[in-house]
C-alpha cells in the first residue's frame, strides 16, 4: 500500500488493517519456525507495513 492509500483510510479501517497484518505476521513466524519459508523477506515487509499503519494511525489521532 502506498502512503497516499493509507492517508485515505479512516482510523477504524487502519486498526482493522493492523490487526489483520499482525495475524499474518504471526502465521509467517510460526511457519518459518517449523520449516523455512520460501521468501523470509515477507516477515520484514509485514513488520514494516505494521509500522507504517501505526505511524499513520498516530498522525490521525493527533489531528483529531
Amino acid at each position: 500500500m502506498k502512503k497516499e492509500d493509507l492517508k485515505g483510510l479512516s482510523a477504524d479501517e487502519i486498526r482493522t488493517e493492523i490487526g489483520a497484518e499482525q495475524d499474518r505476521l504471526l502465521k509467517l513466524k510460526f511457519a518459518h519456525a517449523v520449516s523455512p519459508i520460501e521468501n523470509p523477506m515477507r516477515i520484514r515487509e509485514s513488520r514494516k507495513r505494521i509500522a507504517r499503519l501505526n505511524t499513520e494511525l498516530t498522525v490521525k489521532s493527533r489531528q483529531a
